[in-house]
């Protein structure tokens, strides 16, 4: 036994299910980050989480198992997956992976919308529309997701109460895209 030292009881109902609740919290994050990597078609990372969690996976259930009747032990994998949850969705977010397509609709200063995007680096393309409360300009943005920051400041800088619509898109090509920010390379338009 890995604590020969601590009694059975301290063992089975506290660092047991410590042990069970952390380790989930690391396979369901995994398995979280592994799901979106699917989705955006990284073949080659998202069998190496899935690997790291089956195997987190497969120990955690060998020691609930052995600990068959011991409810905290329960709780603390009920738990660690509920917050697995949060915390892939937080990795997630925070590592911004993929790309988003906006489609703005303005009813009034679109071609100065337009150009606040494309002096920022962004593409935007504009379409002249007719919505249900008269006319209405449709921006069409692409951007990396680590940008949407920046796009929605710009939209609520812009008017607050604009509406957009998000969609994730799995893949892009060619276009005009905002470079990532280095010291050599500041705010130059991307191509």
């Amino acid at each position: 036994m890995l604590f020969d030292n601590m009694n059975i009881d301290t063992f089975s109902y506290v660092a047991l299910p410590i042990m069970i609740f952390f380790a989930r919290i690391c396979d369901v994050t995994l398995g979280t980050l592994r799901v979106i990597f699917v989705a955006h078609g990284h073949k080659y990372i998202a069998p190496f989480l899935g690997f790291f969690e089956v195997f987190i996976w497969i120990i955690v259930i060998s020691e609930l198992l052995n600990s068959a009747n011991n409810m905290v032990c329960y709780a603390a994998y009920a738990g660690g997956y509920a917050m697995g949850n949060f915390v892939g969705m937080l990795v997630e977010e925070r590592i911004a992976i993929g790309t988003v397509f906006m489609r703005i609709f303005a009813t009034k200063g679109g071609q100065e919308l337009a150009d606040i995007f494309r002096s920022n680096g962004f593409g935007a393309t504009l379409t002249h529309a007719e919505g249900s409360e008269g006319n209405v300009d449709i921006l069409q943005v692409v951007a990396a997701r680590k940008f949407g920051s920046e796009v929605q400041k710009i939209l609520n800088e812009f008017n607050p109460d604009i509406f957009y619509v998000v969609e994730d898109v799995r893949s892009v090509r060619k276009g005009i895209f905002p470079k990532k920010k280095s010291i050599i390379n500041y705010r130059r338009p991307g191509k």
